[in-house]
């Protein structure tokens, strides 16, 4: 697979960290690897983003490219807007997403928020995006109680759209987990109509130096991901 989307099924639950550690894993196999983020809330200029952060999680061999900056921390539609800039459209990432697979070996695409986030006022999404590309989605997800209804709507979403769901990634697993998310381990592949739960990646991993994350990320994902995690 040369194009993976990775989106959530919600904001601040570990996406970005969760890329970093793909993009690690990729650069252990010797794959070039390229990280597209379409549009980036929150910011201001010069201010390094989530695609730098990858980057720097991830080391050499990583590019990172941004399409769109907007200041405010809102849904890319909304903070597009209010600075009174262009929207990013689904065209616009799908484009960019099929360059770069011409010249790296994995591009990662990196939404913002949750799959249905819109990119402009026409109702545009990533899911638009992905589809345009024909590429598969990484679903990242919590791992509290919560999880299994978010899973199960983003789930449902992307087979309405007929656009695959290559897997669930867990953003950030507690490192004293309770009783709901030892149970949510076993009953997140169900909540995901089936598609397979694909690593955890542990809370606080995205504070450790970058030589350590990149030496442990491949014990954080399935080996379909190119890591040693088992359920």
């Amino acid at each position: 697979m040369a194009v993976i989307v990775i989106s959530g099924t919600g904001t601040e639950i570990g996406k970005t960290v969760v890329t970093a550690a793909l993009a690690a894993v990729a650069r252990t196999q010797g794959r070039t690897v390229a990280v597209l983020k379409p549009a980036q809330t929150g910011l201001a200029p010069g201010e390094p983003g989530d695609a730098a952060e990858v980057v720097r999680l991830a080391g050499d061999g990583v590019t990172g490219v941004e399409l769109a900056r907007f200041p405010e921390p809102l849904a890319p539609a909304t903070a597009a807007r209010r600075a009174g800039l262009s929207p990013v459209r689904p065209h616009d990432v799908a484009t960019a997403a099929a360059k770069l697979a011409t010249e790296y070996d994995l591009v990662l695409v990196e939404g913002a928020g949750g799959l249905l986030v819109r990119f402009d006022d026409e109702g545009a999404t990533l899911a638009d995006a992905a589809r345009l590309l024909d590429a598969p989605v990484l679903v990242v997800t919590p791992a509290a109680l919560g999880t299994l209804n978010s899973t199960a709507l983003t789930a449902e979403a992307l087979r309405a759209r007929g656009i695959e769901m290559l897997g669930v990634v867990i953003g950030s697993w507690p490192s004293a987990p309770g009783l709901a998310e030892r149970c949510n381990v076993i009953d997140l592949p169900e909540a995901a109509g089936g598609a397979p739960l694909l690593g955890a990646v542990p809370e606080g991993a995205g504070a450790l130096a970058p030589a350590e994350f990149r030496a442990r990320a491949t014990t954080w994902l399935a080996p379909p991901l190119g890591g040693t995690w088992q359920p």
